[in-house]
């Protein structure tokens, strides 16, 4: 398995649109695993598509609960353990993650039973752990590192970037967050620091499109990051690739990549990637 980042879902917030792209999920392998980052929806037909067998799922990170990051986390388990999953996966996730899960199982609780008893399947809700994070070291199991910063993202408290580390390969990833200069530390000298982003000039036609007005809008300008603000992170960072994800807006036809490109470029000189589906960015 060669060590890379597949972007699966590349769009900020939870609407689809016909012919756009999905929230937020990402695939990274690294040290001989294959570790999932946030399950918005789209999220199993991202990691089907991008080559992953379903048995094989292991690990798994939510970074918060906003919808476009947890919204098929149970999905994404009960497919797998449809396909035969019969090996223990661990969730890592903020406070609540448990509670989702348990929820999620009692309102499949009919379907689980009768698999059990009709197909021999072992018990899913034996077979996947989860573990609640804070701040600070959260894995480092054969070589595999993993902490997390809490990020600025009102009003959800409990929101984090994560760094994964094996070896001398690292990849931060900055989760939802308001322009936040204590991610440098976390990002420093990263091989890839995947960051959210926000186009100002689109916002007014996304909160017209979606009908919040001026709530929507003044939640985005609180708790998101413009792509100049990730260029900085990532030149105050000295990281190796930027790669802008969770986009917004993902899905007006108005804004290209080179309008993301023109708008990160006055803050960061260095390599540079604009996220889509599937996506594949190699770790050298």
């Amino acid at each position: 398995m060669s060590d890379r980042l597949v972007l699966l879902g590349s769009k900020g917030g939870p609407a689809l649109r016909p012919g756009g792209p999905w929230p937020s999920s990402s695939l990274l392998e690294i040290a001989g695993r294959a570790i999932v980052v946030d399950c918005g929806l789209g999220v199993t037909r991202g990691l089907v598509d991008a080559g992953i067998d379903l048995k094989a799922l292991d690990l798994i990170f939510i970074t918060h609960l906003h919808s476009d990051h947890v919204l098929e986390l149970g999905p994404l388990m009960h497919t797998a353990w449809t396909a035969g999953l019969a090996t223990p996966v661990a969730v890592f996730g903020p406070p609540g993650t448990g509670h989702y899960w348990r929820r999620f199982c009692q309102a499949m609780e009919f379907d689980i039973e009768i698999r059990i008893a009709d197909e021999g399947r072992p018990d899913i809700r034996e077979l996947v752990s989860v573990e609640e994070f804070g701040e600070g070291q959260v894995v480092q199991q054969n070589g595999l590192k993993v902490t997390a910063l809490r990020v600025d993202h009102p009003p959800v408290t409990d929101c984090f970037a994560l760094r994964f580390e094996h070896g001398s390969k690292s990849v931060v990833f900055s989760a939802d967050t308001v322009f936040f200069p204590p991610l440098v530390d976390v990002a420093a000298g990263a091989d890839i620091l995947v960051h959210e982003a926000m186009l100002e000039r689109g916002i007014d036609r996304l909160v017209a499109r979606t009908g919040n007005g001026a709530r929507l809008k003044e939640h985005l300008l609180a708790s998101h990051s413009f792509a100049g603000d990730a260029g900085r992170i990532a030149s105050d960072a000295g990281v190796k690739r930027l790669v802008l994800n969770h986009l917004i807006p993902a899905d007006d036809p108005e804004i290209n990549e080179p309008d993301w490109i023109a708008a990160v470029r006055k803050t960061w000189a260095g390599d540079l990637t604009i996220a889509r589906d599937g996506l594949v960015v190699e770790l050298a």
